[in-house]
């Protein structure tokens, strides 16, 4: 997956493109929204995050130009306005999703594997493990048919082991997966999370068994694993 990252904010821009690089993506960067208008470009990537606050030419202005010459990639929109007619511009503009600033580059990292997944041709995917169903599509958890509602970083946590349900996720795994181009998440922020996971998850039929010195694994409860969560806790 090639993917091209507008975005003038230095330090931003390097934190998306680490987290890209991390999903084993291509990232071509540029800073100047007048650079992406150039002939032939836009054709060379899969998906685009576009910032709408850019200089030399605005991300609306770049996103109705690709669109006008016939781009059919997705694009994600970065923004500041958290106005309702900033984002319905930008959607009928052409733009497939948005992202308020600042958010978490798990949310980022989900949105655009949405995306690649539609424009796969895959509209939905869903992950289980016994009664508990998280739909990467629409970004959703259950159980059953009750919504389960985390925040943000443990949303991603969540789906990071449903990916490999029954199957160990290490710490370094988890921690470059969750971190930010504000602040590294911490080995102890993975473990104060797993600790929120598994209150959460307690009555829902699902453990997350801690395998000393490798990692965290999913799995359905049985009658013996809700004592190896406590043992490793």
């Amino acid at each position: 997956m090639r993917v091209l990252l507008i975005e003038d904010d230095a330090a931003l821009s390097l934190g998306i493109t680490r987290a890209l690089l991390r999903e084993g993506w291509q990232v071509d960067s540029l800073a100047d929204g007048r650079q992406a208008l150039a002939p032939g470009l836009i054709d060379q990537f899969e998906l685009a995050v576009l910032d709408l606050g850019l200089p030399g030419a605005d991300g609306m202005t770049v996103l109705r130009a690709w669109r006008a010459a016939g781009a059919k990639l997705p694009v994600l929109l970065l923004t500041a306005r958290d106005e309702l007619s900033d984002r319905v511009a930008g959607l009928n503009a052409g733009a497939d999703d948005y992202l308020v600033k600042p958010f978490d580059l798990p949310e980022l990292i989900a949105r655009l594997r949405a995306l690649k997944r539609r424009a796969e041709g895959r509209v939905s995917e869903v992950l289980r493990v016994g009664e508990l169903s998280l739909d990467l599509s629409h970004r959703e958890l259950s159980y059953k048919t009750d919504p389960v509602y985390l925040s943000p970083r443990e949303f991603a946590l969540t789906e990071i082991l449903m990916q490999r349900v029954g199957r160990v996720v290490s710490k370094d795994a988890i921690v470059a997966r969750l971190s930010s181009w504000e602040s590294d998440f911490s080995e102890n922020s993975v473990e104060v999370y797993v600790h929120r996971l598994r209150k959460r998850f307690a009555e829902l039929g699902v453990v997350i068994r801690t395998v000393r010195g490798f990692g965290y694994v999913m799995e359905c409860a049985g009658p013996q694993a809700s004592d190896a969560a406590e043992l490793h806790d």
